[in-house]
């Protein structure tokens, strides 16, 4: 079918990539053309191969949801990103839809709400899940047309603080993200203080806190000691 939507699935879960890619190309109109199981390598392929949209769990390893939307939008403006996570709070939905996403669905629904999702996103219109919609009330025209302007609000840490920021909340030393990262221990330390600076907080369980609030890293993650 030559007017197939081409689809990236980035989900750090084998058994949920196939479930999906399989339960999507019985669609007809939608293909799977590439899929990663950690954030970093979405990125790299959506760059490579440029889908018509990419569906992005928030949760993910080496880099968060969110922030692989935000660096596709500016890499791939061409390509949609529909957001399908399991967090439901108005929060991650903000944040989703700042960083650029044009869709937010949860995993609580059936195949052909994400299908149809992945056509109106690909449209160029944006799609909220029932159920976000429903509970948005009075915010949900507001995000609706936030969602619509070309340049939305920016987030008050650079890329690469977020990076570190997620890498910190998720228990890892400077060491192992200077490794992580390929950076010097010294300038792990320099983001780390210019990150406390920005968010006005003072410890690494606040950081983590912070972390967890905006959809970076999961709840389940423990701080380790630095």
């Amino acid at each position: 079918m030559d007017n197939q939507i081409t689809i990236l699935l980035a989900e750090d879960h084998e058994i949920v990539r196939e479930g999906l890619r399989t339960l999507l190309e019985t669609e007809g109109d939608i293909k799977v053309v590439a899929e990663a199981e950690n954030g970093r390598e979405a990125i790299r392929l959506v760059k490579e191969v440029r889908p018509a949209v990419a569906i992005i769990d928030i949760a993910m390893p080496t880099l968060n949801g969110l922030e692989v939307a935000r660096r596709i939008k500016k890499a791939v403006p061409s390509t949609k990103i529909l957001i399908f996570s399991a967090y439901s709070d108005q929060e991650y939905v903000e944040q989703a839809i700042i960083l650029g996403a044009s869709g937010y669905v949860l995993k609580t629904n059936p195949v052909h709400v994400l299908a149809t999702a992945i056509r109106e996103v690909n449209k160029g219109e944006i799609f909220f899940d029932p159920y976000i919609k429903k509970h948005l009330g009075d915010q949900y025209q507001k995000l609706a047309d936030m969602a619509k302007l070309p340049d939305r609000k920016k987030h008050k840490l650079s890329s690469r603080e977020i990076e570190v920021l997620q890498l910190i909340a998720e228990g890892k030393s400077n060491k192992d993200i200077s490794l992580d990262l390929s950076i010097s221990v010294k300038t792990v330390e320099k983001h780390r203080q210019h990150i406390m600076e920005k968010l006005n907080v003072h410890n690494t369980a606040d950081l983590t806190r912070y972390a967890v609030s905006k959809g970076l890293v999961e709840s389940s993650f423990r701080v380790k000691a630095q």
